[in-house]
């Protein structure tokens, strides 16, 4: 009877260990619902960022759309609310203490003048875009049912003095490169002597040239670019760009590129940036990711790596 005991118990402990031995197999092999297979690749985890732009005026409408592209695959980075000015103000407000984390210029000289301002990392200096410059009409007018495919409207057009011109001021990089065209024309006189891509279009007069007294100056190349969609001048010197930004003018003749110095974008990471190395990816994804290409070209920029 005892014999049949000690058989009686040692056969329950052992199917009381086997059942153990399952029951922890099942427990560690099973995996919990909330946590990832050791093959799956575990989320990457990102520290919030806010990057501030301060960017060349005629570049705004082609910012936003890629910024807004950006942070769809980059949800912890935002946008400040980006300062688009001529990029002469640009420089103003960084002189004045202004905080950014990227300058976007539209002028190889006035990005010269941020880096000897200290505004900007000169290591990170590059050059983003490149642009014509156009003469545009307003739509409805009779330059625009005169001029287009079969026939352009050239500066010696503009030489004859019979037509209102509006061109941005000295502080506007697209002033400057008309100035320098229109003084290969005789219409405007730089105190050098020199024309075209020799002088900077600056300091000089209309005055005594067949466009004495026709001139528009603006502040910024959308004002430009406006004055010839309503009608208050004839002519006004914009960038291709300017044309799928505002809309409502027509182009009528490019202006020879011989004519000016080349039309550049550089861009570089500020100085004083705390997010520099954000900023820094964010440009290099702008020139290198497929579909903010894409959105460049649409608005009219062209990148100069293309």
């Amino acid at each position: 009877m005892k014999k049949h005991l000690r058989i009686a118990m040692a056969a329950a402990c052992a199917f009381a260990m086997v059942g153990a031995f399952a029951l922890f197999g099942c427990s560690s092999t099973e995996q919990k619902a909330d946590e990832p297979k050791a093959d799956e690749p575990k989320a990457e985890s990102h520290e919030a960022v806010e990057l501030q732009l301060f960017a060349a005026n005629s570049l705004s409408k082609a910012m936003d759309a890629v910024q807004e592209l950006y942070t769809q695959d980059h949800d912890w980075v935002t946008f400040k609310d980006t300062q688009y000015l001529s990029s002469g103000e640009l420089n103003e407000q960084l002189a004045g203490g202004a905080y950014a984390d990227v300058l976007i210029s539209a002028s190889k000289a006035k990005m010269d003048e941020a880096v000897d301002g200290g505004y900007v990392d000169e290591a990170t200096r590059f050059d983003l875009f490149k642009n014509d410059l156009v003469m545009v009409t307003g739509e409805n007018s009779e330059l625009a049912a005169k001029y287009g495919a079969d026939q352009s409207f050239t500066l010696a057009d503009v030489a004859t003095g019979n037509y209102a011109v509006a061109v941005g001021d000295e502080s506007v990089p697209a002033g400057n490169y008309a100035d320098q065209a229109l003084s290969t024309v005789g219409c405007y006189t730089d105190p050098s002597g020199k024309t075209g891509s020799d002088i900077t279009g600056k300091g000089g007069t209309f005055d005594g040239t067949p466009l004495d007294g026709k001139v528009n100056l603006q502040t910024s190349v959308g004002n430009v670019c406006k004055q010839a969609e309503s009608g208050a001048v004839d002519v006004a010197f914009v960038y291709s760009s300017d044309v799928y930004r505002f809309g409502g003018v027509k182009v009528i003749g490019v202006v020879p590129n011989d004519t000016h110095k080349k039309i550049i974008y550089p861009a570089a990471v500020c100085k004083d940036s705390k997010q520099a190395e954000a900023a820094a990816e964010f440009l290099d994804w702008a020139t290198t990711d497929a579909d903010a290409k894409k959105l460049w070209q649409e608005w009219g920029f062209e990148l100069v790596t293309e």
